[in-house]
């Protein structure tokens, strides 16, 4: 498969500023801490964990709204290899032609005092891509294929629901043309039937623009449903990737196991026995040595305190980053 974005050894620190203002301890949260992957052309891939795991900070370092302390960004792009991490503010201007974010939430993501016209054609505007026909011709195309009402768009966000508000996100990063958009929790903050909704649109819009999407959620459903692989991110670091069937019904990582076993069963007599992890998450400034999930882990050894795992191939595209997971038998989801 071809890739179209290869991040390598990504670093993305945050410095504490709840500190006292003349303390002189500096505390480094650690949002993203050396992570590799290649994202493939066409495919969805999801992006799960806990809340605080380094999962936006991700998907915001990739596109560098905000700054990567480290490592490389490599997008494959017209036959072309660019490097984002390199980018003056000029050319990145330009990539982000080819790369959008879709936010979380639909309600704070649009500006209240533009009219639905306005903010999806802001981004022609911007990057001077057409004349003033081009670019009603380009936004009545991409509302009518994100199902919004061509006679709203002189409304105002606030007389939208919440669901109408995300298609028109979607239509703000879908008109410039882009090959790869991030998905912040794009469902997250809706109904379940609208949340079906916008997920058969992403689907549909996929398939005609040939888009390639990272899924970042927290909801394990959805993710199942959407996506092709998934990465599973504890304290900023992979933990485990694969496809989206070997994660999900055959985990090779605790942490996945516990996180599959609290999927719901389609069938409301089977009970739910999630694994209830011990001990809070660490903190973030201050990560625990050797394997980072080992304060919370029911399987954890000497060995898992003292020395980090490395994120390995334990078989063809499944890669698990824990000193046992050849040994241990997980339950996968539903099988709890």
């Amino acid at each position: 498969m071809q890739p179209l974005l290869e991040i390598n050894n990504l670093k993305l620190y945050y410095s504490n500023q709840r500190l006292p203002i003349f303390s002189k301890k500096k505390h480094i949260v650690k949002a993203v801490d050396d992570v590799s992957i290649k994202i493939y052309k066409g495919e969805t891939l999801g992006l799960v964990g806990e809340s605080g795991s380094g999962k936006t900070s991700f998907g915001r370092a990739i596109l560098r709204i905000v700054e990567p302390a480290n490592g490389k960004i490599l997008f494959y792009s017209n036959n072309n290899i660019i490097d984002i991490t390199k980018l003056e503010k000029n050319e990145l201007k330009d990539a982000w032609k080819q790369m959008q974010m879709i936010f979380q939430d639909p309600y704070s993501s649009l500006n209240p005092r533009m009219t639905i016209k306005e903010i999806i054609s802001e981004p022609l505007i911007v990057n001077k891509l057409g004349d003033k026909n081009e670019i009603d011709k380009r936004v009545i195309d991409i509302v009518e294929k994100c199902g919004l009402d061509m006679e709203q768009l002189s409304r105002y966000p606030h007389a939208f629901s919440g669901g109408q508000r995300q298609r028109i996100g979607i239509a703000r990063a879908l008109v410039l043309n882009p090959e790869f958009i991030v998905c912040d929790e794009p469902v997250s903050s809706l109904d379940v039937s609208i949340q079906a909704q916008i997920m058969n649109l992403l689907k549909d819009l996929q398939n005609q623009f040939d888009l390639t999407y990272l899924f970042i959620a927290h909801d394990l459903s959805v993710v199942a449903y959407i996506c092709d692989r998934v990465v599973v991110m504890y304290l900023g670091k992979f933990v485990e990737i694969g496809p989206v069937e070997k994660v999900y019904y055959t985990p090779k990582h605790p942490y996945t196991e516990a996180l599959m076993s609290a999927i719901p069963a389609p069938d409301p007599e089977n009970k739910m026995r999630p694994i209830l992890l011990s001990g809070e998450k660490p903190n973030p400034a201050n990560p625990p040595k050797g394997c980072r999930f080992h304060t919370r882990c029911r399987y954890a050894t000497n060995k898992c305190k003292e020395d980090e795992p490395k994120l390995v191939e334990y078989e063809p595209d499944h890669f698990v980053a824990c000193h046992y997971a050849d040994k241990l038998q997980l339950k996968g989801a539903l099988q709890q």
